[in-house]
């Protein structure tokens, strides 16, 4: 089969499509065969050796859209020819892969499946922020940071489908604003040429947000903590800045705020079966057209390397979608 392999550590010119032997799959696993698969900020991470786990020669990507091939033995709930997502075992830059059944979901009749393909990572993440760490409930104000990203854009819709009552984003560029606002803003802040937790306290009347998602880090995060609202929770998932946010202990009991931590990949890794109920809503948000997955770009899979160079300027916006032949 084809596939994109990440020969060395380094730019997106380490990335070559070639042959490679098709994989194999086991008791409890699918073989899927790939129709898109999405781009996301990890994969650039992982290419240049800052993510755990990764050693090239590798195939990049965390989750696919397809159709079923053939299943092992034990396989309980899928069969061949349905149509599915999931995070794959071994990357999803590839015209086929092996998922296990346990992380295999079936796509709704009438879903697009390029839409399915850009939503497991973004949607999942995105709703496990809002819904189970965050707990967001009827009313609530809602800031979240890189408004215009993937995970961004799909927590802004999600936010107003779980009760916010306001839902604020910021964003690094001026640029990124109407995208963050079309996906469901009420406010967007540009955090390069403004002080965000100002204009947060100052949108809320001085209560600030009830929940923050944040994936930056760094001095985002040590700002956030100034416009939390009593009983607020940030929830931090991400460290996209490269740096260290500190906080200090006086800034919670008192005020009964929370700082806390969520990755998808850890719970896919540890506690798969808390995906089933996720997967479960998402999906059903899409297919009756609560939830839009915006998407960028689409690329072939050959031209993953341009893909990549695409989200890595930071100019993209939305979903980037790699399709399979």
């Amino acid at each position: 089969m084809k596939a994109v392999v990440v020969t060395a550590y380094g730019p997106p010119d380490v990335m070559h499509y070639i042959t490679v032997d098709a994989p194999v799959y086991g008791p409890n696993q699918v073989l899927i065969r790939t129709f898109a698969t999405s781009v996301n900020f990890a994969d650039i991470k992982a290419r240049y050796g800052n993510k755990n786990g990764s050693h090239p020669p590798f195939i990049p990507g965390l989750d696919v859209a397809g159709v079923i091939e053939a299943v092992g033995d034990g396989v309980q709930d899928l069969k061949i020819g349905q149509r599915v997502i999931a995070f794959p075992l071994d990357g999803s830059y590839a015209e086929f892969v092996v998922a296990n059944e346990a992380l295999t979901f079936v796509v709704p009749d009438g879903l697009d499946m390029t839409v399915a393909a850009a939503c497991p990572i973004v949607s999942f993440t995105a709703y496990k922020l809002l819904a189970d760490v965050g707990r967001v409930v009827q009313g609530e104000s809602v800031l979240i940071h890189a408004a215009a990203g993937g995970v961004g854009t799909t927590a802004s819709q999600l936010a107003k489908i779980l009760g916010a009552g306001l839902v604020i984003g910021t964003v690094g560029d001026e640029s990124k604003v109407q995208t963050a606002m079309d996906a469901g803003c009420d406010h967007v802040i540009s955090y390069k040429t403004s002080d965000f937790s100002k204009e947060v306290l100052s949108i809320t009347g001085g209560k600030g947000a009830d929940v923050i998602l944040d994936s930056i880090s760094g001095v985002v995060s040590e700002k956030s903590m100034q416009c939390l609202a009593k009983y607020g929770r940030l929830v931090h998932f991400g460290n996209s800045s490269g740096d260290v946010g500190y906080f200090k202990t006086m800034d919670l009991h008192s005020s009964c705020r929370s700082v806390l931590g969520f990755s998808l990949g850890t719970t896919r890794k540890e506690r798969p079966y808390l995906l089933h109920d996720t997967a479960n809503h998402v999906l059903r948000y899409l297919s009756d057209g609560q939830l839009d997955i915006k998407i960028g770009q689409r690329f072939k899979l050959e031209n993953a390397a341009e893909a990549h160079r695409m989200v890595e300027s930071r100019k993209s916006v939305g979903k980037v979608v790699l399709t399979a032949d």
